[in-house]
């Protein structure tokens, strides 16, 4: 697993435990060379957000009993691929994410500026 550092270069948060997110399944969204995805993007789901995810061919909204997954909903908090967030940010459809919880490895796909544009918890504001 790489250092569990952020976007802003300090110590990552936890993203949720409830429901429990991340690659590993920790509750954060670290990573490693086996995350062929790269889960580090800590997002706060949208209603907007979940049914482009949906059309896009990847259903986070629909349980999966069988993969122990209840599905999310408006408001859950979940460690998403760093390339569909920026492609949801690309169709303007990009949700809310937190800095302290989005993993450090993200800014190789998405520039610091997109995901500060998006941020609830930005100390530069």
């Amino acid at each position: 697993m790489e250092p569990s550092i952020n976007v802003l270069g300090e110590s990552l948060e936890t993203c949720s435990r409830d429901p429990m997110t991340g690659f590993f399944r920790n509750g954060c969204c670290d990573t490693a060379a086996s995350d062929q995805g790269m889960h580090t993007v800590c997002a706060v789901m949208t209603a907007e957000f979940l049914a482009l995810s949906k059309y896009l061919g990847n259903d986070l909204s629909t349980p999966r009993p069988e993969f122990g997954f209840a599905g999310l909903k408006p408001g859950d908090q979940w460690c998403l691929c760093a390339g569909r967030f920026l492609q949801a940010h690309d169709e303007g459809a990009a949700p809310r994410i937190r800095l302290r919880a989005t993993h450090h490895r993200t800014l190789t796909v998405v520039p610091l500026d997109i995901l500060r544009l998006h941020a609830l918890d930005d100390p530069g504001l």
